[in-house]
C-alpha cells in the first residue's frame, strides 16, 4: 500500500503465482516453491529511478520513508535482510515450508 502504480497488483500476483507453482511443482516433482516480497530497498537500480528535477530526492527515498513510518520494525531494509530470509527458506529448517510469500520489510 502507498507505493502507487502497479506495485500492489504485482505483489498480489506474486502471491498467487507462488501458491500455484508450489502446488504444481510439489505434486509433480516434489520440490518446494517460496518467494520473497521485499520492501523498498535502496539498491543501485532503485536509486537510478529519478522523479522530479535535479537535486530532488529519488523515488526510492520516499518509499523507504513511507516504509519506516508504517512497518512494525522501523529500520531501513538491507540486502542482507533479504538474503537471510532466502537462506532460511532454502535451508533444512524450512524443509516443510512451501507456497509461502515471505514479506521482508
Amino acid at each position: 500500500p502507498g507505493y502507487g502504480g502497479g506495485m500492489s497488483s504485482a505483489k498480489a500476483q506474486l502471491e498467487s503465482d507462488t501458491k500455484v507453482l508450489a502446488w504444481e511443482a510439489g505434486r509433480r516433482w516434489g520440490i518446494r516453491v517460496n518467494t520473497i516480497s521485499a520492501g523498498p530497498l535502496a539498491s543501485r537500480a532503485a536509486v537510478a529511478i529519478k522523479k522530479g528535477g535535479p537535486g530532488e530526492r529519488n523515488f526510492i527515498d520516499y518509499c523507504i520513508d513511507y516504509n519506516i513510518a508504517n512497518t512494525p520494525l522501523p529500520n531501513p531494509l538491507l540486502a542482507d535482510d533479504v538474503g537471510r530470509a532466502a537462506l532460511a527458506l532454502c535451508s533444512e529448517l524450512g524443509g516443510a515450508i512451501t507456497g509461502t510469500c515471505q514479506y521482508v520489510d
